[in-house]
């Protein structure tokens, strides 16, 4: 079993610059990140752990696996991961209250999502334009967060792909979106 107070203490110490034991525990959470499987554990710190640095931790885990082993995680586990983040993403930004309160967690997991669309989608997750406007008429909260997701992606894939995905990617996600912005402008 995962000890994930455990793992929050050695956080706390590894933030606390005036403590003795901070270079041993960032060495520790180092090799911990850098552990194969460890991104089987992101589930159990993202849910059990009290400190919001170790759950960024757990997520900082997750995009490491996302972004350079995502192809070779079993495509259940890859599902599995897809609708944890979705689920947690819906469940934080069914507020305005909820929203605020967990506004910098929320921001990361919506940058976890971008990680795994630009590994996913279009092709194996072609319906998350429709998912995402179908979604957004939820609430206007979660409408608010899924714009910012699109945002995030739009970003992604117009600004910042060069140095991260290959031209056809890049290509097909662009073709992508532009056949499917008319559900975005409707949504608008």
């Amino acid at each position: 079993p995962f000890d994930c107070a455990l793992l929050d203490q050695i956080v706390l110490i590894a933030m606390d610059s005036n403590h003795s034991q901070r270079a041993a525990a960032n060495q520790f959470l180092v090799k911990m990140k850098e552990h194969p499987d460890m991104w089987r554990r992101a589930d159990a710190i993202l849910e059990t752990s009290k400190q919001e640095a170790t759950r960024f931790f757990g997520l900082q885990v997750l995009t490491e696996a996302i972004t350079t082993h995502w192809k070779v995680i079993p495509s259940e586990q890859r599902e599995g991961i897809r609708n944890y983040i979705v689920t947690k993403i819906i469940t934080l930004s069914s507020t305005d209250e909820s929203m605020r309160a967990n506004h910098a967690y929320l921001s990361r997991l919506n940058l976890v999502l971008v990680q795994i669309l630009k590994q996913d989608w279009p092709h194996n997750w072609p319906t998350f334009i429709s998912d995402i406007v179908g979604a957004s008429k939820a609430s206007e909260s979660l409408c608010e967060n899924n714009m910012k997701i699109l945002q995030l992606l739009s970003e992604e894939i117009f600004d910042f792909s060069k140095d991260s995905m290959v031209s056809s990617k890049i290509k097909t996600m662009k073709d992508s979106l532009n056949e499917e912005f008319s559900q975005i402008f409707q949504l608008c």
